[in-house]
């Protein structure tokens, strides 16, 4: 399939969320878009859980989480929904699991975490989900690795990570699941493990080229996992910079690429939406050297081997959430000063918008 020429993106403004948010879950079941949670203007968190329907352009609102949260770790198990941690109103992690029903449009309580925990990482394996690491209250990161079985609605303790964390990067592939980065208390780190589920059993791998967070990341279909710009901590008494290096891990090489085989974004930036799009990744918004958000967006040539100038977002915002559904890139809330409410779509012109 060719790859489309950087004129051919287009961006269109979408149905505006009923208030601004920032921190919310997005997910998709059956091909529809669904958001959850997040903090309003006031930097509460909410329970709402809403719909978008293209049909109508509208957020469609269904019934809300029995808990106020933001930031929470969500897996998808077939038509339901798992809701686990993140922060609650008082600003506090929560052990709190939640699950909803997409067909019956319910919410059902199930077995709570040991100990509440923001800042976990999830993933699906073989209708079970995964939960990595996390910061429980004292504001100390975890090494767990728990796994939550549907139909006996019971979490089982897994081997522990070598270096607890949270906000980690992780990716599934086979019977391996990647963990990268994250942080401790506020700072980055650069361990980079692997759980095998076969040998219940972790294994270190070379580790971040730099301590950096808020860099976005995507994983290719030949397991290369891309580390794009983000905020690079400076040593001793140097200032944090934005960066707009990327890193690439090969896991079948099982190394890091050498800098010379990457080409470096045109724009540094941290905190942005980063997508796999028709053959490209786009990268748009976020915070970069300027006082204000970014609207720019570039997407990457694989064939010329540039990055590209896009037409920018209609929205200037950083900290928002994205999902890519058919082959169309959403991005949607963020905060611009304040949390916003904008919803917007990059798609290819010449196909029919949703």
């Amino acid at each position: 399939m060719a790859v489309p020429n950087a004129n051919e993106f287009h961006w269109q403004s979408l149905a505006r969320l009923p208030s601004g948010r920032v921190y919310h879950s997005l997910f998709e079941v059956g091909g529809q878009m669904y958001m959850l949670g997040g903090c309003d203007a006031a930097g509460r968190p909410c329970p709402a859980l809403d719909l978008y329907s293209p049909e109508g352009d509208r957020w469609i609102s269904l019934p809300p989480m029995p808990t106020s949260r933001a930031g929470a770790a969500v897996a998808v198990l077939g038509k339901q929904v798992l809701v686990v941690g993140g922060v609650g109103e008082d600003q506090s992690p929560l052990k709190v699991v939640e699950m909803y029903n997409t067909e019956e449009g319910r919410w059902r309580k199930r077995s709570a975490l040991r100990e509440a925990l923001m800042g976990i990482s999830i993933t699906v394996k073989d209708g079970r989900a995964l939960a990595v690491g996390g910061m429980g209250a004292d504001l100390l990161p975890r090494s767990i690795l728990q796994q939550y079985d549907l139909r006996k609605d019971v979490w089982a303790l897994l081997p522990p990570m070598p270096t607890p964390r949270y906000d980690a990067i992780t990716h599934l592939i086979g019977s391996k699941l990647y963990v990268a980065g994250g942080r401790q208390c506020k700072r980055p780190v650069k361990a980079f493990e692997a759980y095998d589920t076969e040998t219940r059993s972790w294994t270190s791998l070379p580790t971040l080229p730099c301590k950096r967070t808020y860099a976005g990341v995507l994983w290719d279909p030949d397991g290369r996992m891309c580390l794009l710009g983000g905020l690079r901590q400076g040593g001793g008494h140097q200032s944090s910079k934005f960066t707009k290096n990327i890193n690439i891990f090969d896991t079948n090489q099982g190394s890091w690429l050498k800098s010379d085989d990457t080409v470096s974004m045109k724009t540094k930036r941290a905190d942005f939406a980063a997508a796999s799009l028709r053959g490209r990744i786009v990268v748009a918004g976020g915070l970069g050297h300027e006082p204000s958000a970014l609207d720019t967006v570039e997407a990457f040539h694989p064939q010329k081997k540039k990055w590209e100038k896009l037409a920018p977002m209609n929205f200037p915002r950083c900290s928002a959430s994205s999902i890519v559904i058919r082959d169309r890139f959403l991005v949607v809330g963020g905060v611009n000063q304040v949390p916003s409410s904008a919803h917007e779509i990059l798609y290819v012109k010449e196909e029919e918008l949703l």
